[in-house]
């Protein structure tokens, strides 16, 4: 057999083999998703979901749309997981680079001079001076991937960069829900901080009131002290808002990758858009959208082809290198046929013995994968119940601040009419100040429950897996 069939039957070998991949195939693994999502107010399932809708349509507020774009640029964990994503490419490009040939070329060029009178003498006819060259391509060990490791190798490679990539997805989701929450407790502590400023103000006007009734003998030392202490608490109440609203503002500019500072708003807590209907979707559909179900999926599709890339380590393992190029003592007739050479070198290393090193890879490979199945079916349950426990808070927090409101209007009324009532001389100054308090608690507490239920569809949308469509 000539040296072109000897090559050709290599290549074919090659070629009939490179088919062949070991390692089991990777399937998702079933799934079983309920009908609808508990708590989902809607009698039939909707394809439509709350979280198909861009961040930007859901939360209509100019300047928290303003912080979110800052946050999205900035941000410290959003550019960090962008980096990730780049390593996670080049190390795709490194693994992938390994299933093709490398090829060198290379050259030299050696002049040696003799000497005339040295320990062997040349003749009269043998030049003094030589020059030798050399120039040629080297293929430096190209391994034959007949039993599939490269390729899966280069699977999970793939798999690990879409995982990154899912990943900064749910950095972005993250991040969104996280500014427009702070963005929201700030809105409400800037409304506790004008219902302390307007309770202190009606308090000290009631103390003026108080003592105007002292000095006519209608009213006691004792009802003036009681006057003092709630203006006193209304007093102590604003600074400690105004530290929380710094500190909020502060939280709010870390996540805009920015020093601390003050934060503009656009819109009252009360001046934000209400949501009426709040889709879920099918649960279903959560395995596509959700950016960490699919990061634990990608994971999954990784460990599963490293099981691949550990049972090919069994197997012979076949590598070529090569030399093609010319060699002369003349540099003149260097590229002459006659001065061609050439060297093909086929190497085959087979285990023999390994200390059981490659049955433990492979078992330690296999349990991974079942690690990551069982990864894979939490996040999707975890998803389910976080889904399910954010349309019931919804709902409940909305018929919840209904009836706070109900319950805000019932105590102005009561405080109002106490305080006729005390001035006509026909009630106590005790009746007038529990209303009081009990007006000033109940307004701070519906505060909290507007806050809570625009901070709930906030959750829900993150749970459904929007926030980062932009």
């Amino acid at each position: 057999m000539n040296k072109s069939a000897r090559l050709f039957s290599v290549a074919t070998l090659a070629v009939a083999l490179a088919g062949c991949t070991v390692g089991p195939k990777y399937n998702r693994p079933a799934v079983t998703a309920p009908p609808t999502f508990r708590g989902d107010p809607a009698t039939t399932p909707d394809h439509a979901s709350l979280a198909d809708a861009k961040w930007f349509e859901v939360f209509k507020d100019p300047q928290l749309q303003d912080l979110v774009r800052t946050a999205l640029t900035n941000n410290h964990d959003l550019r960090e997981a962008v980096v990730r994503v780049e390593a996670a490419r080049a190390s795709l490009g490194i693994t992938r680079a390994d299933r093709l040939p490398t090829i060198s070329a290379g050259g030299d060029i050696t002049t040696t001079r003799f000497a005339a009178n040295g320990s062997f003498p040349l003749a009269g006819d043998i030049e003094q001076t030589r020059t030798y060259g050399t120039v040629g391509l080297n293929l430096l060990s190209f391994e034959l991937d007949i039993w599939g490791r490269l390729r899966r190798a280069t699977e999970a490679a793939r798999a690990d960069l879409l995982a990154t990539e899912e990943n900064r997805k749910a950095v972005v989701t993250v991040l969104v829900s996280d500014v427009a929450t702070a963005y929201f407790n700030l809105l409400e502590l800037d409304s506790a901080l004008e219902t302390a400023k307007r309770t202190l103000e009606s308090r000290q006007d009631s103390l003026k009131l108080i003592r105007n009734r002292e000095r006519t003998g209608l009213a006691s030392t004792l009802e003036v002290r009681q006057g003092e202490q709630l203006v006193q608490v209304a007093q102590q109440a604003i600074p400690a808002i105004e530290q929380r609203i710094a500190q909020t503002e502060n939280q709010l500019r870390l996540l805009l990758g920015d020093n601390p500072g003050p934060i503009a708003r656009a819109r009252p807590l009360t001046g934000q858009d209400q949501f009426p209907a709040i889709p879920p979707g099918l649960p279903s559909s959560l395995l596509e959208r959700r950016p960490d179900i699919r990061v634990a999926e990608q994971n999954l599709i990784a460990t599963n082809a490293r099981i691949g890339v550990a049972r090919a380590s069994f197997f012979p393992q076949i590598s070529l290198t090569g030399l093609f190029g010319f060699q002369s003592s003349q540099l003149d007739s260097l590229f002459t046929k006659a001065n061609r050479t050439w060297q093909f070198t086929p190497q085959l290393a087979q285990p023999i013995f390994t200390g059981g090193r490659l049955k433990s890879n492979l078992e330690l490979a296999k349990a991974e994968q079942r690690l990551a199945v069982v990864q894979y079916d939490r996040s999707i349950r975890t998803a389910f119940r976080e889904v399910s426990d954010n349309l019931v808070q919804y709902e409940k927090v909305r018929d919840i601040r209904g009836r706070q409101e109900s319950l805000v209007a019932t105590l102005q009324d009561r405080s109002r009419l106490s305080y006729v009532r005390y001035r006509g001389g026909v009630d106590t100054l005790l009746n007038a100040l529990d209303a009081d308090r009990d007006l000033f608690d109940a307004e701070l507490r519906l505060a909290q429950l507007r806050r809570d239920e625009l901070v709930t569809v906030v959750q829900l949308y993150r749970a459904l897996g929007g926030g980062w469509q932009n």
